[in-house]
């Protein structure tokens, strides 16, 4: 008989996620992703100046707040129509770039590693067998130096030595999962030390354009930042040199630090890319950082941070890429607590699209959700791409590059593949997901440093600081009516906000996220969403210790959910509902 398996909270994420699996001789039978929050920001927005929407947007979450003020306002100016300044578009390509390489190195180093890094056998390392590890691995990174690696392991072994492990407390550091020998695990403790500078670091550039960060301030119409060389109140010489060096350092860190340390560590881990997939359809848009005002077939700006056109793979192709038609791009409801005019199992676009709460579930606290005689368990929408289950993320801007002949990105990918040993379609894996998060930061960081900065300063050269367009800023000069909307690349995967705008006010506003993507429910067909496929799609998924789902978390942590994204607001008591400490 199946056991039931909870896991809530879902720790190391961003926001609330609960998930319920059944299990049976080791393996989960099925699984149910459920997001525990309801997010109402899309009618907080309503009837709103359509100008300052992106303010109140980008505070859907902590860490995507660029993300969702950059999708606002494109989709704003997609509307009204305004034209944004060649600079204006570089600046928002340098910020996304940025932005990647601080979202994906936190997440792997500060929320993933855990999951396959064992904390407590890195005290049984020799410093100088971490060195020559890391040597082994092609890893060139400075802080790779006996020094420093003694100093690391002196500090795990006065935690351990305390009996308070601090923030590695409640690991599950006995589970026979974790299989790196000692001396990688002193170098990845290490190296999750080290990331904490870098991304101190890298997230300056934000506040450089952006005048702080989280938060960052950005204008429809262009930025709401000023250049000017030779003022100390503007973007002037002296900052365009730091954001010189802190993107040389990211190309440093992302080439010479993370993207070795994920091939060695899952390389280790090479079973895991025969788990956790999901069905092989996926969606991009481009590569991270692609930014659209409307149609991506009819806009005006290519992002530098994406040299090939959006698309999709369908049906386990992992060769012919299709064009990707926003107009198939549908959002069901069957599962979620909400209702549609048209009825529960209605597929509904979100240009017209309806944020109408009906919670139906049980009284808090819940024992089992899933068992609902309505069959809604989750404030999680499900997205669907003519009607099929479609991957976003790291993995699907990878996998469409590869197919669309991105030179720079086939390198890598062939290389890390040559070194694991695996083949192409075993990138749709959980292991997948974590070497797709790291390769895609080389490549937008590479972007950055050699096509976006550099096109950037060019133009400051030759005389062009213009970083607004206000020739339409006033609701005089609109349309009475209108409709626009953006699509993007984020580092969860493809993002799109839908403003309809009446009277120089917002009428409707609609956000899909890259969380909705991935930990959408099930649909009036019974297809599973991509976080409960990949649980429970093929029956391979191991849970070995039901009470230490570290397997559970090593998957979703893979997708790197973001529920404030997805949903938000809290159970209405303000109580803690359950809680599972997870590493």
């Amino acid at each position: 008989m199946a056991e039931r398996v909870v896991v809530d909270p879902v720790t190391r994420i961003e926001g609330h996620l609960r998930i319920e699996v059944e299990t049976e001789g080791g393996f989960i039978t099925n699984a149910w992703a459920e997001s525990t929050q309801y997010r109402g920001l899309e009618t907080i927005v309503e009837n709103r100046d359509p100008r300052d929407v992106w303010a109140f947007l980008q505070r859907i979450c902590g860490v995507c707040t660029t993300t969702h003020a950059i999708a606002s306002i494109v989709a704003v100016e997609d509307a009204i129509g305004i034209e944004v300044p060649v600079q204006a578009q570089l600046i928002r390509d340098i910020i996304l770039g940025a932005q990647t390489a601080h979202d994906h190195t936190v997440h792997f180093y500060h929320l993933q590693a855990l999951d396959w890094v064992n904390v407590v056998s890195a005290s049984q390392a020799k410093p100088e067998d971490a060195v020559a590890f890391a040597q082994a691995i092609g890893s060139t990174w400075t802080g790779n130096s006996l020094e420093r690696f003694t100093k690391v392991a002196e500090t795990v072994n006065a935690l351990i030595d305390s009996g308070q492990l601090s923030i590695f407390t409640g690991g599950y550091w006995d589970h026979p999962a974790y299989k790196l020998p000692p001396e990688a695990n002193l170098m990845a403790v290490s190296h999750y030390l080290d990331a904490l500078e870098f991304q101190r670091s890298v997230v300056r550039i934000q506040t450089v354009f952006g005048g702080k960060n989280p938060h960052p301030n950005f204008l429809v119409g262009g930025m709401a930042c000023s250049i000017d060389p030779d003022k100390s109140e503007t973007v002037n010489s002296v900052q365009i040199d730091q954001i010189r060096n802190w993107i040389n350092e990211a190309v440093t860190f992302a080439t010479e630090c993370y993207l070795p340390d994920v091939i060695a560590i899952m390389g280790a881990h090479k079973d895991w890319f025969d788990i956790g997939a999901t069905e092989p359809h996926f969606l991009a848009v481009g590569m991270i950082g692609a930014t659209f005002p409307g149609d991506p077939a009819a806009a005006p700006y290519r992002s530098t941070l994406s040299p090939i056109e959006p698309g999709v793979l369908l049906d386990g192709d992992f060769v012919n890429v299709k064009p990707f038609d926003p107009a198939l791009v549908t959002e069901y409801i069957s599962s979620a607590w909400y209702t549609y005019e048209a009825g529960d199992d209605a597929a509904v676009h979100p240009d017209v699209g309806e944020t109408t709460p009906k919670y139906t579930g049980k009284p808090t606290p819940w024992e089992w959700i899933a068992d609902a005689e309505d069959g809604k368990y989750t404030w999680s929408k499900a997205p669907r791409y003519d009607d099929k289950v479609v991957q976003v993320g790291p993995a699907a801007r990878v996998l469409v590059a590869y197919a669309s002949g991105h030179e720079r990105t086939r390198e890598i990918v062939d290389g890390a593949l040559s070194t694991i040993g695996i083949r192409l379609e075993q990138l749709n894996s959980t292991a997948g997901r974590i070497l797709c998060r790291a390769i895609e930061t080389v490549t937008a960081v590479e972007l950055m440093q050699q096509v976006s900065f550099p096109a950037f300063i060019s133009n400051i050269a030759q005389g062009d600081i213009e970083v607004f367009n206000g020739a339409k800023w006033a609701p005089s000069q609109w349309p009475s009516s209108c409709q626009g909307y953006c699509y993007t690349e984020v580092p969860r995967g493809t993002l799109s906000h839908h403003v309809t705008i009446e009277g120089g006010k917002t009428k409707l506003y609609q956000c899909v996220v890259p969380t909705t993507w991935n930990a959408a429910g099930r649909d009036p067909m019974g297809q599973l969403g991509p976080y409960e496929y990949s649980l429970a799609g093929d029956g391979n998924h191991p849970l070995v210790i039901p009470d230490q789902p570290l397997e559970i978390m090593r998957t979703i942590h893979s997708y790197d959910p973001c529920m404030s994204c997805g949903v938000h607001v809290l159970d209405p008591s303000g109580e803690e509902i359950t809680r599972l400490v997870t590493p």
